[in-house]
């Protein structure tokens, strides 16, 4: 699956750079993107080709803003060798001095939990400040004999943290071929044996229930499926969230509380957040 990246770049203005590129990052994810990189002086916003349409962007209202003056190039992103240059780039990640999120030419730092990946076309190194919160939710959980499902696993970090933690059967589930690809070959990479690992969508949860769901995943998505995820979970279930902003805090739990969802925790990353709902 390809995709069209935005490469936005803020030239002036009186709002701050970083205030600019949340609202504009808010703004194009209510409009259908999926992942965002930021960079000091603007960002990179990625869609999948079948969603793009220039016209998409008349709607950005900050865009037309006077308060900040941005220009951009559109590129379409094609199924290029993603380790390559990933690996120009990727450092090793550590969690919480206990999690180590790294590559395989990258040094075992000796911590309790090593998850060793190598993504393709794929988002969720663990970079992404929303797989590190997801990451510390799940190691505050007791997941000893837990059914999981890890919805829009990615590189399937996630999972594979969720059966080093004791689960003893996880769903991993991609829309994209590339992180299903992508997911299948991690699991392998770090010896896991209670991971399934699926490409689809929410559609492919029925009638299955979990003792917990992991979906980071983005706003729009999460509200979509929010009905799904609570229809899908065990009495006491936990759903994890995350793939959205502060300012999107409220929008999410009254989805969630609609159907059922109380807030439990909440833990907060440069802006993005990562909730913890009980059923």
């Amino acid at each position: 699956m390809n995709y069209v990246g935005c490469f936005f770049k803020i030239s002036s203005g009186s709002l701050e750079i970083q205030t600019a590129i949340d609202i504009l990052v808010a703004e194009l994810g209510e409009a259908g993107f999926e992942s965002f990189t930021e960079n000091p002086d603007g960002v990179i916003a990625y869609i999948q080709k079948a969603d793009w349409n220039a016209s998409l962007l008349d709607d950005i209202q900050i865009l037309q803003s006077e308060e900040v003056s941005f220009s951009y190039d559109v590129k379409e992103i094609e199924q290029v060798n993603w380790n390559l240059e990933w690996e120009k780039n990727f450092e090793p990640i550590v969690v919480d001095n206990e999690v180590s999120i790294r590559a395989p030419f990258h040094k075992n730092p000796g911590l309790a939990y090593d998850i060793v990946i190598e993504p393709k076309m794929s988002f969720g190194t663990g970079h992404h400040e929303t797989t590190h919160l997801m990451v510390q939710h799940l190691r505050g959980l007791d997941l000893q004999g837990k059914h999981v499902l890890d919805m829009g696993c990615g590189t399937g970090i996630l999972a594979i943290f969720a059966e080093m933690k004791g689960a003893s059967s996880i769903d991993a589930i991609d829309i994209d071929s590339w992180c299903y690809e992508n997911s299948i070959e991690n699991v392998a990479r770090n010896q896991c044996k209670s991971i399934s690992v699926f490409e689809g969508d929410s559609s492919l949860l029925k009638p299955k229930t979990y003792d917990l769901i992991i979906a980071n995943i983005n706003r729009n998505i999460l509200l979509a499926d929010m009905k799904i995820y609570a229809g899908s979970l065990k009495d006491q279930g936990i759903l994890l969230l995350s793939g959205f902003y502060t300012e999107d805090i409220q929008i999410i739990n009254s989805s969630a509380e609609e159907n059922g969802l109380l807030l439990n925790k909440k833990l907060e990353r440069n802006n993005w957040v990562g909730l913890k709902y009980v059923n």
